[in-house]
């Protein structure tokens, strides 16, 4: 992968979403844009539609409005259609095969990938962003702890080759000294040319290190901007940084 100067490409385009469960709707309008190579923060308190909006980029949901990626509309388009132009999601809770040992999961993610030289290539190169998997090769993935297992979904990730990776909550439930290890990876595969949507209540953290950020209350984008500037915003603060 090339490296990329962020923000200069948009790469996808989400204009007036709207979707819910059923007869309950969860999201109203939601709009934003994510270039390439950028880190973009979605932020916001628990309940407020974040995983959804996910799950309507994704199509495992339906929705109303445009979804555009890399030109690609993406809402008459299935799962397995989307994940091909490689719109990746690492979900909340990792959802790993417990079962199957680091590598097998790894290799889980290339599953649509017929390029086995490449992929034996990207194999070796999410080792060395994530040295601990490398040794944990043939391990059981449900035998790991919380935040390995989070290396392993991250890097499951990044073996279907993403334009796009989504992560759901990545620091949920981890010691702050893994995060910064998971955050120092992010900078990594960044610098790579692989562009990254942020999903996170934890507002400071994903600010800190996003170009640029969006904040969701009750399904709605109510504050967007560069990360730097969100964090400066003394509505913000006051609301999600106890400032």
């Amino acid at each position: 992968m090339s490296e990329q100067p962020p923000g200069q490409t948009l790469l996808l385009e989400v204009s007036r979403l709207s979707a819910g469960y059923d007869t309950v709707p969860v999201l109203y309008d939601v709009t934003l844009q994510i270039r390439l190579a950028e880190i973009v923060a979605l932020v916001g308190s628990n309940g407020a539609g974040k995983t959804t909006l996910l799950r309507a980029l994704s199509r495992m949901l339906p929705s109303m409005g445009s979804i555009t990626l890399n030109s690609h509309q993406l809402t008459s388009m299935t799962p397995d259609q989307v994940f091909a132009l490689g719109l990746v999601q690492v979900p909340e809770g990792r959802q790993l095969f417990d079962r199957m040992s680091v590598e097998d999961n790894l290799l889980m993610g290339a599953y649509r990938r017929r390029d086995k030289t490449e992929i034996t290539h990207d194999l070796e190169k999410v080792y060395a962003l994530f040295p601990r998997l490398a040794e944990r090769r043939r391990q059981l993935a449900g035998s790991m702890s919380g935040g390995e297992q989070q290396m392993c979904a991250m890097a499951r990730g990044l073996m279907a080759k993403p334009v796009l990776l989504m992560i759901d909550e990545m620091s949920l439930g981890l010691a702050p000294v893994i995060v910064e290890q998971l955050m120092e990876v992010l900078s990594s595969i960044r610098q790579q040319g692989v562009t990254v949507l942020l999903v996170e209540q934890d507002v400071h953290l994903a600010l800190s290190i996003a170009d640029r950020g969006y904040v969701m209350e009750v399904g709605r984008i109510v504050h967007s901007g560069p990360a730097k500037k969100l964090i400066d915003d003394p509505e913000v603060r006051r609301a999600y940084l106890g400032i």
